[in-house]
This record gives structure tokens, sequence and C-alpha cells, in this order.
């Protein structure tokens, strides 16, 4: 079990459920008593010099939308067990380049 360091400072992050489950699966088979544990010793033992960033950089925005909409997208995300970004992402990802041809009216 890896020590807990004198001086900690707690560090919150979002993960996946998948890795959640890892971390429980960990701490069973390797005895560990915390998640803590799980973290720290997953940080020692992973290259950190090796770490290659996949993920598109991210850039904040900000627009403003109207209280009918973003009641609903509050809403929408409460049920659906998201994030109000993650559905605006959605939204946007969706969201065709070039709007859709009218139908051509013949006369």
């Amino acid at each position: 079990m890896t020590p807990t360091p004198k001086s900690t400072a707690p560090l919150t992050f979002e993960l996946p459920t998948s890795i959640v489950r890892k971390i429980a699966r960990a701490r069973r088979s390797r005895g560990l008593g915390s998640t803590s544990d799980v973290v720290r010793l997953a940080i020692e033992q992973y290259n950190l010099a090796a770490y290659h960033n996949s993920s598109e950089p991210q850039v904040q925005i900000s627009v403003r939308i109207a209280g009918k909409q973003r009641a609903a997208l509050r809403n929408a995300a409460k049920r659906k067990e998201a994030s109000v970004g993650e559905l605006i992402r959605t939204a946007l990802d969706a969201l065709p380049a070039k709007p859709a041809r009218r139908a051509s009216r013949r006369g």
C-alpha cells in the first residue's frame, strides 16, 4: 500500500463510471484502503513522461440563451444525468454545417 503523504490536498475531477468501477475492483484485489490509495498507486506506476494527449483542445465560450431554453436544457440534463455543456456539445455536433435544402416549387 502506498503511504499517505503527510501533506495532502483534495483534487476533484470527473471520471467515467467504468474507471470508477475499475478503482473499486483494484481496491478489493490489492487490499487498498481508499480510492486515493488506488490513484496514488496508478500515478506512481505510470510513466507520466510517456503521456500523449490525443483529445482535441477545448475553448471556453459564453453565449446568451433565453430563460425558457435554459430551463429546458437544465431539465433535460437532470433527466439524462448529463451536464448542460454535454447537451450543448451534442446539439452542436448534430447541427449540419449547411442548412437543409428547401423543396423546390414546381408549378
